[in-house]
C-alpha cells in the first residue's frame, strides 16, 4: 500500500509558470506560497544551468547572438521567481520567510558566483569583446557586451581556480551575515517601540500622530494606550513635536540602538566580520579596498573623488549648523539649563522654523492627504512626460497595495502601455522600514515590446481610520508628514525611471545604472512637490477641502534650506563612515568605537545623530548594492541641482522643451550610455558642483571631486 501524498509538499509549479494577463504578464501574488520558494529556486536555475551549457558548448565560434544575446536571454524562469521572493523578504518577512530567505540567500550566491566564475563562458565573452569591431556591433550592442564582461571580471572570471573558490565561499558568507544583519534590524524595529500609557504624556502631539499611535499600540495587544513605533515615519515627527524631553529621549534611545541592543540580536559582532569578508574579497580581485572596487564603476571613480566631494560640502553644512545651534540653544535655555542633545534638535529646530519664517509643520500636514499627493504625483507626470494613470483590478502582494497601469497620453488612437505601477504605502510586521522602488520586471524590446512593472513601497503611519479605499474600511484620509510626502515624491522618481525606460535589453533597462546616478531622477521629482501649480490643486485641507493658503505655501518655499546644515550633516556622517569604514582595510574591531573617533576627527557636534548608525545601517550591511557607496545621494544631487536650474533657465518647473530633453537624454536610455555622457547630452556640458551649494544654500567654496 502505498503512502498517500503528502499535503504539505508545496508546489512551485505557479512560481515557476511564464505570468498571464495584461502588460505582457503580471506577478501571480495570489497563488504564491513561499513555503515553494526554496523548490521553485532550484529548479529555475537547473533550467538556466541547461540554457548556459548550450552556450559553452556551442561549437560555432562565439558571436554577439550566440553568446551575449543568449546569455541575456537565459534565466527568465529565475528572474520570475526572485521577483516574487524578493518582495516576501522585503515586505512580507512573516511566518517561515525569515529562514527561506536565510536558506536561499546564500544559494543565490552561489549560483551568480557558478556563471560569472565559469571560465568557458567568459572565454566567448572575451572573443565577443575582441572582434566586437569586425562585428559592426551598434551602440547599444557594444554596451550590453561592456556590461557582462565588466561583471565576470569584477566578480573573479580572471582569478585562478583556487581564488575563485576563495570568492564563492566568502560571498555565501557575506550573504549569510547580511541576511542575518538586515533580519535583526527589522525584528528591533518591529519588536520594539515606546509604550505610552499616560494622555499627559501625549502633549504636543497633533491628532493625526495619536491616532496612528494609539492604532498601532491596539495592534500590539495594548489598546487604550499609545505606541511610537520604532521607524523613521513614526520616530520623526514624534521628536519634532513631543513637549516631554524625557519621553524624547527614550524614543531617540530605542531608534537608535536598534541591532545594538546587547542581546542575542546585536548587530555590532557581525559588522567587523562583513567588512572584513569584503576587503578580502576586493584584494583577491586586484584592488585596495572595497570602496575601491566599489567606487569604480560609479560616476565618481575613485573614493578619494567621492571625499572630496562629501568633505567640500562638510565645512559649510558644519559652519552653517554650528550658528543654527546657538540660536537653538537659546531656546532651549527658556526651558530648563540642557545643552541641546539629539533627541532635541528637531524639536527646537521647529520652533526655530516657526520664528524665522512663522512657519509651523503641523500647519502644513493637515493640507497633505496621501491619496491627493498620489494623485498629485500623476497629474505632474502628466504634464511633463504625457502619462496617465488608470487603476487596475489585479492581484497585489498585500490588501494594503494597490496597481495603476501607465500609459502615454492617446495623441492618436490608442495610448502605448508603459508598465504597471504597484503602490504599498503603509508599515506594517514584516515589512522593513523606509522607502524603495522595486522592479518586478525591466522594460526592454528584446523579441517584443514588453513594458515594466515596477513598485513603490514606504512605512508611512496609518491612523486609526484603516486604508483608505481598502474593502471594508472608511475612505477617511491618511495625512503624511511634509518629509513624508518628500519621501513619496523621490520614490516616484525611480518608479518614472523604471517606467520611462526605452531600450532593448532588460540588463541594461531603466534603472540599472551606478549608484550614484541612480538617485538622480528620483532626488529630482522632489522639486515638483512644491511647485504652486501642484500644491493648489493636491495640497487640500482633509476636513474643508480647501487649498493650501499661498502664504502657507509661499512660507514653505522661503525655508526650503531651512536646517540644510542639520540634514546635511546627519547624512554626510553617514556617508563618511561608510566610506571610511570599507577604507580601513578589514580593521574595524569595534564599530561604537569607530564611529567616535570619525565624529571627533569631523568636529561633529553631539546634537547631530549620524542618520544611520553602524549597527543599523542596513544601506551598506544588508548586502552590497550601497556598500562604500552611500555617498551616491549627494553625488546624485548635485546633477540634481544642476538640471533642476536647467528647467528654471528653459522657463521654469513646467517647461516642455527641457522636459522633453530630460526624458530622451536621461529617463529613456537606462544604461545604454555612459551617465557623464548622458548628462553631458542632456545639459551640454558637464555638471557644475556649484549648483548644489546653491541649492542648499551653502556659501562658496564650490563643490570640488566631479570634474
Amino acid at each position: 500500500m502505498s503512502a498517500p501524498a503528502s499535503a504539505s509538499v508545496p508546489d512551485p509549479a505557479p512560481l515557476l509558470a511564464p505570468w498571464r494577463g495584461p502588460c505582457g504578464g503580471v506577478p501571480p501574488w495570489s497563488r504564491v506560497d513561499p513555503a515553494a520558494f526554496p523548490a521553485a529556486v532550484a529548479a529555475a536555475q537547473a533550467e538556466q544551468r541547461a540554457e548556459l551549457r548550450r552556450i559553452t558548448g556551442n561549437p560555432r565560434r562565439p558571436t554577439f547572438s550566440n553568446t551575449i544575446l543568449a546569455l541575456e536571454r537565459s534565466g527568465r524562469t529565475l528572474d520570475r521567481v526572485c521577483a516574487l521572493f524578493e518582495v516576501h523578504a522585503s515586505s512580507l518577512k512573516v511566518g517561515a520567510m525569515p529562514e527561506l530567505e536565510a536558506e536561499l540567500m546564500p544559494r543565490l550566491a552561489a549560483f551568480e558566483d557558478e556563471i560569472t566564475q565559469d571560465p568557458e563562458l567568459f572565454r566567448r565573452i572575451e572573443a565577443v569583446w575582441a572582434g566586437r569591431g569586425r562585428a559592426r556591433l551598434d551602440p547599444e550592442q557594444e554596451r550590453l557586451c561592456w556590461h557582462y564582461r565588466t561583471r565576470f571580471i569584477r566578480s573573479g572570471a580572471r582569478l585562478d581556480p583556487d581564488r575563485k573558490q576563495r570568492i564563492q565561499a566568502l560571498n555565501q558568507e557575506l550573504a549569510t551575515c547580511c541576511t542575518r544583519f538586515s533580519q535583526q534590524v527589522l525584528e528591533a524595529e518591529t519588536r520594539l517601540g515606546t509604550l505610552i500609557e499616560r494622555e499627559d504624556d501625549l502633549a504636543g502631539l497633533p491628532d493625526d500622530l495619536r491616532a496612528a499611535a494609539a492604532q498601532a499600540a491596539a495592534e500590539q495587544g495594548h489598546p487604550g494606550g499609545w505606541l511610537i513605533r520604532n521607524t523613521r515615519s513614526a520616530v520623526e515627527p514624534f521628536l519634532a513635536c513631543s513637549a516631554r524631553r524625557g519621553l524624547r529621549e527614550r524614543v531617540w534611545r530605542a531608534f537608535a540602538g536598534r541591532g545594538a541592543d546587547g542581546g542575542t540580536g546585536d548587530n555590532r559582532a557581525l559588522i567587523p566580520r562583513i567588512l572584513g569578508l569584503r576587503h578580502e574579497r576586493a584584494q583577491l580581485l586586484g584592488y585596495a579596498s572595497h570602496a575601491h572596487w566599489a567606487v569604480e564603476p560609479a560616476m565618481a571613480g575613485t573614493p578619494e573623488r567621492a571625499l572630496a566631494l562629501m568633505e567640500s560640502v562638510w565645512v559649510p553644512a558644519l559652519a552653517q549648523v554650528r550658528g543654527e545651534l546657538a540660536e537653538l540653544q537659546a531656546l532651549a535655555d527658556r526651558d530648563g539649563a540642557f545643552p541641546i542633545a539629539a533627541w532635541d534638535y528637531r524639536f527646537y529646530a521647529e520652533r526655530l522654523r516657526q520664528a524665522r519664517f512663522a512657519l509651523d509643520l503641523q500647519e502644513v500636514q493637515p493640507y497633505l492627504q496621501l491619496d491627493l499627493l498620489r494623485e498629485g504625483m500623476f497629474w505632474a507626470a502628466d504634464r511633463l512626460y504625457g502619462l496617465t494613470f488608470t487603476r487596475m483590478d489585479l492581484p497585489v502582494p498585500h490588501p494594503d497595495g494597490s496597481v495603476w497601469a501607465v500609459r502615454d497620453r492617446a495623441r492618436r488612437a490608442g495610448a502605448r502601455l508603459r508598465g504597471l505601477w504597484y503602490f504599498d504605502p503603509f508599515a506594517r510586521e514584516g515589512k522593513q522600514s523606509g522607502a524603495w522602488m522595486s522592479q518586478y520586471r525591466r522594460q526592454e524590446r528584446l523579441e517584443r515590446p514588453v513594458p515594466a512593472i515596477v513598485s513603490n513601497n514606504a512605512n508611512f503611519l496609518r491612523g486609526a481610520s484603516g486604508s483608505p479605499g481598502a474593502p471594508g474600511s472608511p475612505a477617511a484620509p491618511v495625512l503624511v508628514s511634509w518629509d513624508d510626502a518628500v519621501t513619496l515624491f523621490h520614490e516616484f522618481g525611480h518608479a518614472l525611471h523604471g517606467l520611462l525606460s526605452e531600450v532593448r535589453y532588460p540588463s541594461l533597462s531603466g534603472t540599472a545604472v551606478p549608484g550614484d546616478f541612480v538617485e538622480f531622477p528620483s532626488q529630482l521629482n522632489e522639486h515638483w512637490l512644491l511647485t504652486p501649480e501642484l500644491l493648489e490643486r493636491f495640497a487640500r485641507h482633509h476636513l474643508t477641502g480647501a487649498p493650501m493658503p499661498p502664504e502657507l505655501a509661499r512660507k514653505l518655499a522661503r525655508a526650503a534650506t531651512f536646517n540644510q546644515g542639520f540634514q546635511t550633516l546627519e547624512y554626510l556622517g553617514s556617508a563618511l563612515l561608510d566610506m571610511r569604514m570599507h577604507l580601513a582595510g578589514g580593521a574595524v574591531a569595534d564599530p561604537d568605537a569607530f564611529e567616535r573617533e570619525l565624529r571627533a576627527g569631523l568636529g561633529m557636534p553631539e546634537a547631530v545623530a549620524l542618520r544611520h548608525r553602524p549597527a543599523h545601517f542596513s544601506h551598506i550591511f544588508a548586502d552590497d548594492e550601497y556598500a562604500g557607496g552611500y555617498y551616491a545621494y549627494l553625488w546624485a544631487d548635485a546633477l540634481t541641482a544642476d538640471t533642476w536650474e536647467a528647467f528654471l533657465e528653459g522657463g521654469g518647473p513646467w517647461s516642455p522643451a527641457v522636459a522633453r530633453r530630460y526624458r530622451r537624454y536621461i529617463l529613456a536610455v537606462g544604461g545604454t550610455v555612459d551617465p557623464d555622457r548622458a548628462f553631458r547630452r542632456f545639459r551640454g556640458r558637464a555638471v557644475d558642483p556649484a549648483a548644489l551649494m546653491r541649492k542648499r544654500g551653502f556659501a562658496p567654496p564650490a563643490a570640488a571631486g566631479m570634474r
